[in-house]
């Protein structure tokens, strides 16, 4: 009992240093998932709603599973802290967190556990239960326990740890009337009437209902042709995105020459197969080619094949990628890196439908769609001198401009779960998704490598998250520096401690070390604040948390020294340096 007790809080010492407070955005943090304070009677109202709806019995399922999934959640934390304790105080980690967030103290009574051999066996004690108080104050004193929510919560929460079913019994409540709450655990198969319990688990059918009911809504759809659905490869909502959407499938069904603009890996290619696979030659060839790959004396033999002997290792006749798209598609990836000469050709096919392979006098008629791809700026290659205005004409007749992924956040954790879906089943891994900091790092993050670098990140979550864990920011990111606000969390009596910013200490460092002065951090504070403020010294004074004046003074010196050190003319700086004797 001792030991539990003192294992107890030193646990609890190391949770609240895991409890963060975002000052910039008003969030809180346990560990990488996002909390909420509540307040209590604002929960019991809700909680008295459900029972008056739902009624007492479908109202204890609910809130059980709740419960379980709160546990579940926990767990995870648990298990990340378990490799460097031992099983006793990684297990001491959810009880001390259900005491930390206010629910119920929780101290224990008897604990034996062995995850490698499944050997569970607890007893707690509860004492000032929310649940249980505010069920009597409301209903009076019930005859079964009421603590539903926490009993839920020590179940999802010991059956993640363990790894195994373990089922818990309110065999005290004050619900019911006791000055305390008290709770068993043990395996579920060593309850007698583990069935009678666990059904609480199980969704209830109102549920499985409303599942009927939208699996019919998505069969109706199908049958009469959802002309919205997005292609597997292709997601999103935004506004942006969707508008660059409908002009692919506008264009889907005609044979016009379509121009793909936009940035590095923000998908052209994806959306030249989409627009192959919805048009009329979906039957044939789609042809990709990355013109800025192809080494430039090669760029014609590619394009438009070579004949037997044409130049010095042209051992065979082969035809070009042209020839092979014909009757299909054939798109040209970085079309304003391809050199001048084979961009007079291109518009020569383009206009005559006819190609001449390199070193053949013969002409082959072709019939080719073509659909090109650049994130230059055509209009200035071609001021520029380095592309054909005629070719750009000729290619510029139908444009979609696909948006940048910072243009398309709400997007993001549509393709974040599209991601990982594909990349848990390439590697054979069993994941829960991202947890709540990882989902906020995403939204937070420019991706200046777009869709590409965003599937590769979750690609590397993938990898190094362990099996059936959630995927943290340092699974995403080499450098977590760019993506996190400044934090700041408890004490060991519970208050809120400022100096646990953790962006401080390069800071601090800085000016150790000097490599910073007092003054350059001084005036690198005041400059951000009044940019921030736009110029306004009111707001930017009530940022740094000084008076107006205050602020006023500091800008005033600060833009004196500046003034001053500008006009030390050489000479007069000459003067200073001590001369030698």
């Amino acid at each position: 009992m001792t030991k539990l007790r003192s294992v107890g809080r030193s646990t609890n010492e190391d949770l609240r240093a895991r409890v963060h407070f975002c000052a910039e955005t008003g969030q809180i943090w346990l560990h990488e998932h996002r909390m909420l304070l509540v307040h209590a009677e604002a929960q019991a109202t809700l909680r008295n709603e459900l029972i008056d709806t739902l009624g007492m019995d479908r109202a204890k399922g609910l809130l059980t599973r709740m419960g379980y999934a709160s546990g579940v959640r926990d767990a995870e934390l648990a298990r990340t802290r378990a490799e460097d304790s031992s099983d006793l105080e990684a297990f001491m980690t959810g009880p001390q967190l259900h005491t930390l967030e206010g629910i119920v103290r929780v101290t224990p009574i008897k604990l034996e556990l062995n995850r490698h051999t499944g050997k569970f066996y607890a007893e707690f004690l509860w004492e000032h239960s929310w649940e249980g108080q505010s069920h009597r104050r409301h209903y009076g004193i019930h005859s079964e326990p009421v603590c539903w929510t926490q009993i839920g919560y020590a179940c999802g929460y010991t059956s993640a740890f363990m790894g195994r079913t373990i089922l818990y019994k309110e065999v005290e409540c004050t619900g019911m009337g006791h000055n305390n709450c008290r709770i068993v655990g043990k395996p579920a198969d060593e309850w007698a009437d583990a069935a009678e319990q666990m059904r609480f688990f199980n969704s209830e059918s109102i549920a499985d209902q409303l599942i009927d009911l939208q699996t019919q809504v998505v069969q109706l759809r199908s049958s009469i042709g959802d002309r919205d659905q997005l292609p597997e490869d292709i997601t999103g909502t935004s506004p942006g995105f969707r508008a660059a959407y409908e002009l692919l499938k506008q264009a889907a069904g005609s044979h016009i020459t379509v121009l793909l603009q936009g940035e590095t890996g923000v998908g052209k290619e994806v959306f030249a197969r989409s627009l192959h696979e919805m048009g009329p030659r979906c039957s044939k060839s789609f042809v990709a080619v990355n013109c800025a790959a192809i080494p430039a004396e090669l760029v014609e033999s590619e394009l438009f094949g070579v004949e037997k002997g044409a130049y010095t290792g042209a051992l065979v006749s082969r035809p070009g990628r042209f020839e092979r798209a014909d009757g299909g598609t054939l798109f040209l990836d970085e079309i304003g890196d391809l050199p001048l000469s084979a961009q007079a050709k291109l518009l020569r096919v383009l206009q005559d439908g006819e190609i001449e392979r390199l070193g053949d006098q013969k002409t082959r008629k072709i019939n080719v769609r073509l659909v090109a791809a650049t994130n230059a700026n055509l209009a200035q290659l071609v001021k520029e001198g380095r592309f054909r205005s005629d070719l750009y004409y000729r290619l510029n007749a139908y444009q979609i401009v696909i948006p940048p992924l910072r243009e398309r956040k709400q997007d993001i954790p549509l393709l974040a779960k599209h991601f990982l879906a594909k990349h848990t089943a390439i590697h054979g891994k069993k994941l829960r998704g991202f947890t709540d900091k990882a989902k906020r790092a995403l939204l937070a993050y420019p991706w200046p490598g777009n869709i590409r670098e965003l599937q590769n990140a979750v690609e590397r979550g993938v990898i190094l998250a362990p099996g059936d864990t959630r995927i943290e920011v340092s699974h995403l990111f080499l450098s977590c520096n760019d993506v996190q606000p400044q934090e700041f969390g408890l004490d060991s009596t519970g208050g809120l401690d400022i100096n646990r910013w953790e962006t401080g200490k390069d800071l601090r460092e800085a000016v150790f070390n000097g490599a910073l002065t007092l003054d350059q951090v001084e005036a690198m504070l005041l400059e951000t604040a009044v940019d921030k403020a736009r110029g306004n010294l009111s707001s930017a004074a009530r940022m740094l948390g000084i008076t107006r004046p205050q602020i006023a003074y500091r800008l005033k010196r600060l833009h004196e020294g500046k003034d001053s050190a500008s006009d030390l003319a050489p000479e007069a700086a000459d003067e200073t340096r001590p001369r030698s004797v």
